[in-house]
């Protein structure tokens, strides 16, 4: 077996006809070329993003000769700026935009935030370093970097060493898979926020990222603040890190937009531990972006294993040995709950670039309003021994809420003896909710061990007459089967505080939603 695809693709085999002169084989030629370097210009970007771009300019901060933007943040900005100009505004013709609808950001009155609040008494959870950033601005106030090992860096992309600085300027814009809303972020970050663990160091406590919408528009105003709060996450080779993303808005149901980007690069037998937390306003958009590179620091192998050709690439690929995976491998594992935003949608991307690499993802999304709840995954294996593992799970209690789940596991050519495993599950508890699933199990590799799956239901009869044989009434044995339901994700957390937090709130969903659950 040398390729197997479990998704729907359109081939296009174009045959020439073996007749024509070399002559006249020549002149589609020039016409191609020519219209390739006037492509760009005729796909020149949409007013609406020229708008959009032009806003989010203006609202940076100037730059002068005293006072130089960092090298980062500049290549940042010069990348994104560039994108943003042959990047339209994406709509439902678009494939990963087909069940996902933008117009309610598109239709609004977008405004970049130009300027933090400074009056606002931002609590965070005193046991875990912390750092805070408030409408995309980072928060030098409310840092708490207490009982933080030596080497480590939290905090503005400003306050970092030189030698860090560098580190993070290597590999600013080397992703090339982002899209139009990752550009916008780029465009739009005031500051990034910079987390560095060095070599060898295990970071005992997680750090907590605490993301707070303030500025906000009331829904007749049609006013949308955006944000673009972007971190950095590096974690040299051998160390570990957990770290805690919340996303909250003020109290109350505003407007906003919040635009988020996290990057992650992980290097050799490094280890994070990633905990996602949403619940934004019921009026907001919450688009995310978080794109994970795995042991980047064997980039050697990489360009030998992609660059060699036939018999050599295999003979470096099959002898490998098995190596123990707790001291050599990559790992990355991520825990998400999300139940917030009138349109969220988060976009992971991860890519292994090493052997004996190690990925898990769990999601579980909650939506008891009117509300879109998105998320859009890739994983991209290209190395032996590859291990990862995605648990997808949604519940829709309401009439008008539409999930959709669209992930990706891509087993390329050289990526033999990988064991991997896709499941999504999704409840609709209310007749006319809707789920829109897409499990993709792309494999080229021929000695692999990959599984999928996807369930779309209503509880189950025999479930509820368990319940109800043993003197519990329908209400709360469907409150219970439902809870139990999200509960697999829940428990995944790895700190007790963060998953008591979780448990509490989506309790509180179940019992003040108006819907009946019947």
């Amino acid at each position: 077996m040398s390729a197997l695809s479990f998704s729907p693709h359109l081939h296009i085999n174009i045959n020439r006809n073996p007749k024509l002169t070399p002559k006249r084989r020549a002149k589609p030629n020039k016409i191609r070329v020519s219209l390739q370097t006037t492509f760009p210009q005729a796909t020149f970007s949409d007013p609406f993003v020229l708008q959009l771009a032009e806003s989010l300019e203006d609202s940076l901060p100037s730059s002068s000769s005293s006072s130089p933007q960092p090298l980062p943040l500049q290549k940042l900005r010069d990348s994104s700026s560039q994108t943003l100009l042959s990047t339209p505004w994406p709509s439902r013709k678009d494939e990963p935009f087909r069940f996902t609808d933008t117009s309610f950001i598109k239709s609004s009155q977008i405004q970049p935030i130009t300027r933090p609040s400074s009056s606002l008494d931002v609590s965070t959870d005193a046991q875990f370093p912390s750092l805070v950033l408030i409408d995309g601005f980072i928060q030098n106030s409310a840092l708490n970097l207490s009982n933080l090992p030596d080497g480590v860096y939290v905090g503005s992309l400003l306050g970092v060493s030189d030698g860090i600085m560098k580190r993070v300027s290597d590999f600013i814009s080397e992703f090339q898979c982002g899209d139009l809303f990752w550009s916008i972020n780029g465009m739009g970050a005031p500051d990034l926020g910079v987390i560095y663990v060095p070599a060898g160091c295990k970071v005992e406590n997680p750090i907590y990222l605490k993301y707070l919408s303030v500025e906000g528009g009331n829904v007749d105003s049609k006013k949308l603040p955006i944000s673009n709060p972007r971190v950095v996450l590096l974690v040299e080779e051998g160390g570990e890190v957990g770290i805690i993303e919340e996303f909250v808005g003020k109290e109350g149901n505003d407007c906003y937009w919040a635009n988020s980007v996290l990057e992650v690069v992980i290097g050799k037998g490094g280890k994070v531990r990633h905990s996602y937390l949403q619940n934004q306003s019921l009026n907001a958009a919450h688009i995310k972006w978080t794109a994970v590179r795995q042991v980047q620091l064997v980039k050697s192998l990489v360009a030998l294993l992609l660059g060699g050709r036939g018999s050599a690439v295999r003979s470096l690929v099959h002898p490998i040995k098995r190596v123990d995976r707790s001291e050599t491998a990559s790992g990355y594992e991520l825990v998400e709950v999300s139940t917030g935003g009138k349109l969220s949608r988060h976009n992971v991307h991860v890519q292994q670039l090493g052997p004996d690499t190690e990925t898990e993802l769990s999601s579980f999304h909650l939506l008891v309003s009117d509300q879109t709840q998105d998320l859009h995954s890739r994983l991209l294996l290209d190395h032996p021994r590859g291990y990862c593992r995605q648990l997808h799970k949604c519940i829709v209690a309401h009439s008008l809420g539409q999930a959709v789940f669209d992930g990706n596991v891509k087993v390329n050519r050289y990526a033999q003896q990988t064991d991997a495993g896709q499941l999504t599950r999704s409840l609709l508890l209310e007749p006319r909710a809707t789920v829109n699933v897409k499990p993709n199990l792309q494999i080229i590799a021929d000695d692999v061990k990959c599984s999928h799956g996807a369930a779309i239901s209503d509880l189950e009869e025999s479930q509820l007459f368990y319940f109800q044989a043993r003197g519990i009434d329908l209400e709360t044995a469907r409150k219970a089967l439902v809870f139990s339901f999200g509960a697999e994700v829940i428990e995944r957390f790895p700190y007790p505080s963060i998953r008591n937090q979780v448990v509490s709130h989506v309790k509180n969903l179940m019992g003040t939603t108006d819907v009946s659950f019947s």
